[in-house]
């Protein structure tokens, strides 16, 4: 298995910190939570039906003509590079871990690439897998350039892959109102902006006839019917969703600002984790963990990712660490 962020149980074994004590940062999920709607009991006794509401709300939300429920994005990741025969795959990076690995696993040729060695490279590409806004860098490639490489691959029978799986909040940056188009295929993240995680729900947008592939690869009732039910009332909640937006925007300025005043600049973020590329990362990132906070690290490039606190006593909590960090490297 692949290293990820949240894995809380592992720091309360490996550091003896009791896990009502952690501040976990470890993951780009919204600390709030949207509120869970009563649960009709037939959707604990039913096999979920497509097509009760949540399609119709999750089309309306992202802007997509047509869209596929997966039980989490990373269903899709596994399951895409299946739908291909063995190709010259680049990825941009660096990048989300299980989007290189699925191709890898499935036999695809991988070519690791930036952004600015992107347009040399794509017409010797089959495929093209992106994080946009990035996993774990926050930099963000413009929709006018995605479509235009969009354009290239798709001249050749080739896909644009774009995870969007932190794009919630700064929606106008998506291409997945472009996905109907052939070779385009965008994936959307349900829990990391309404912050519900657990509940295991993604969405796939493209051409309907691949939609229909990888349904098929998928099999019947990917999605549960309790979070059929969550999902929509989510979806449809407005109100709920400009609030999430707003308390995510002013919590991610004020972690750039604790970083800031610790001595450590983010290199990059979005509006629900920030960035920081360190040659001592590990020994940020250790330092952090034994007083209890968790925080992302990453090897190559050596960097740590930080998680949205919160409360002001979360954000007051990290600030003393860092404090005491920045003190004891002087």
């Amino acid at each position: 298995m692949l290293e990820h962020g949240g894995r809380l149980l592992r720091a309360v074994q490996q550091y003896g910190i009791p896990r009502e004590q952690w501040l976990d940062l470890s993951s780009g999920i919204a600390p709030w939570p949207f509120p869970v709607p009563p649960i009709p009991v037939d959707a604990w006794a039913r096999l979920p039906e497509t097509e009760d509401g949540l399609e119709d709300a999750a089309r309306a939300y992202y802007g997509a003509r047509q869209l596929l429920p997966v039980a989490g994005s990373q269903a899709a990741i596994q399951a895409l590079p299946l739908l291909r025969t063995t190709a010259r795959v680049g990825v941009l990076t660096p990048c989300y871990a299980e989007h290189p690995y699925a191709w890898q696993r499935a036999g695809h040729q991988l070519l690791a690439l930036d952004e600015a060695q992107v347009e040399a490279a794509l017409d010797g590409l089959d495929v093209l897998v992106l994080v946009n806004p990035n996993n774990p860098t926050g930099q963000r490639v413009s929709r006018e350039r995605l479509l235009a490489w969009h354009a290239r691959l798709a001249a050749r029978g080739g896909w644009l892959l774009v995870d969007e799986a932190f794009m919630d909040n700064t929606p106008a940056d998506s291409v997945v109102d472009c996905a109907e188009r052939p070779g385009l295929i965008v994936l959307r993240s349900f829990g990391k902006f309404f912050g519900l995680a657990g509940v295991r729900l993604g969405f796939v947008a493209a051409e309907h006839s691949l939609l229909l592939r990888l349904a098929e690869l998928l099999g019947p009732w990917t999605v549960n019917g309790p979070t059929r039910v969550l999902a929509q009332a989510s979806l449809s909640d407005e109100t709920a969703q400009r609030a999430q937006a707003q308390r995510c925007a002013a919590a991610s300025q004020r972690l750039a600002h604790v970083l800031r005043s610790a001595g450590l600049a983010p290199s990059g973020g979005c509006d629900l984790f920030q960035y920081v590329r360190s040659e001592h990362a590990a020994r940020l990132h250790e330092f952090l963990a034994r007083r209890g906070i968790l925080v992302r690290l990453f090897e190559q490039p050596a960097a740590v990712r930080l998680g949205l606190p919160a409360c002001a006593a979360d954000e007051q909590r990290l600030a003393q660490a860092l404090a005491a960090y920045q003190k004891e490297t002087a």
